[in-house]
Parts: structure tokens; C-alpha cells; sequence
């Protein structure tokens, strides 16, 4: 193949790389971040493990209040991994490559789900009493992906009282 990626193997890692950003902080992060990490570490136990501190490192980046400039690090952390997908698609031989092009569309899959609930800057959840309070979004476990960006503080005052802000999967 060269040193040069096609045109499709280029947009195939900048999606990649789209779809770890727009995991973080989702229901879909535990499979993006295992995937990837599977993906990478090719069977290699240790290269794996730094693969997911690599992606706890980015997930970290992109929480609330992690950076001063929230888009400079959104765009920042998609073009990182955009590069490291595109080296990963040029280091393989053309088995490996197709492999890793198949998990590569099923990840950016897993992420694009148009029907995925979104929570953005919501307020504050506060239960008391017994109560119950979620601002965010309640799942039902269906594994469709959810997100929560911007959520409110959460405060439960009183026995069996339980508030959440974020994503609630039951």
C-alpha cells in the first residue's frame, strides 16, 4: 500500500477518531474504549492496557471544566486519534488492514446511532425524603447510546433518597 493512505482509509480514520471524542462520556464509552483498545493492542495484553490509559487520558481531557477551551480540545483530541488510526491502517498488512477497517465502521456504527438521547446543560437534581431526582437521561439498558454533556449538580438529602445528574441505566 505505501506510505500513503487512500482517500477512504484517511476519512475511515478521521471518523474514528470522531467516534472516540463523541464516546466520552456516553453510554457507548465502556465498548468504544474496549474496542479501540482491542483494536490496537492486536492480542498484545500490554499494548492494550497502555491503549486504555490512552483513552482514559482523552475521556479525561473532554469532561466538564477539563479544559479552558473545550472545542481546541475536542478538535485536538480528534485529530490525535484521526492520526493514530490512520498510522494503525498503514502499519498492517492487507489481512490485518481489512480487519481493522471492519472494526473501525462497526466503532464509528456504535457511535453514529442517530436515535442516541442527549442531555445537554441541564439543571440540578436534588431529591429528599425519599425521593427521587434525575436530570440527564434514564435508560432502560438497551445499549443504544446516550449522552450527557454539561449536566447539574447532584444532591439526595434523607434515607433512600438517590439523585443523579448524567445518565441513569436501570
Amino acid at each position: 500500500m505505501g506510505a500513503l493512505l487512500t482517500e477512504a482509509l484517511t476519512a475511515l480514520a478521521a471518523a474514528g477518531g470522531g467516534a472516540v471524542v463523541q464516546a466520552a462520556g456516553t453510554d457507548a464509552w465502556h465498548a468504544v474504549r474496549q474496542r479501540v483498545a482491542e483494536l490496537f493492542g492486536r492480542g498484545d495484553a500490554e499494548r492494550g492496557r497502555a491503549e486504555l490509559e490512552r483513552l482514559d487520558r482523552t475521556a479525561r481531557a473532554l469532561e466538564p471544566g477539563a479544559a479552558t477551551d473545550p472545542d481546541r480540545e475536542l478538535s485536538r483530541q480528534e485529530g490525535v486519534w484521526q492520526e493514530r488510526f490512520e498510522t494503525l491502517l498503514e502499519s498492517l498488512d492487507a489481512g490485518d488492514r481489512e480487519r481493522a477497517v471492519r472494526d473501525l465502521r462497526a466503532l464509528s456504527a456504535l457511535v453514529a446511532d442517530p436515535e442516541a438521547d442527549t442531555a445537554l446543560a441541564t439543571g440540578n437534581a436534588l431529591a429528599r425524603d425519599g425521593g427521587s431526582a434525575v436530570t440527564g437521561v434514564r435508560r432502560s439498558g438497551d445499549g443504544r447510546a446516550a449522552r450527557a454533556v454539561n449536566t447539574g449538580d447532584a444532591e439526595a438529602a434523607g434515607a433512600g433518597s438517590s439523585a443523579v445528574s448524567g445518565i441513569v441505566t436501570e
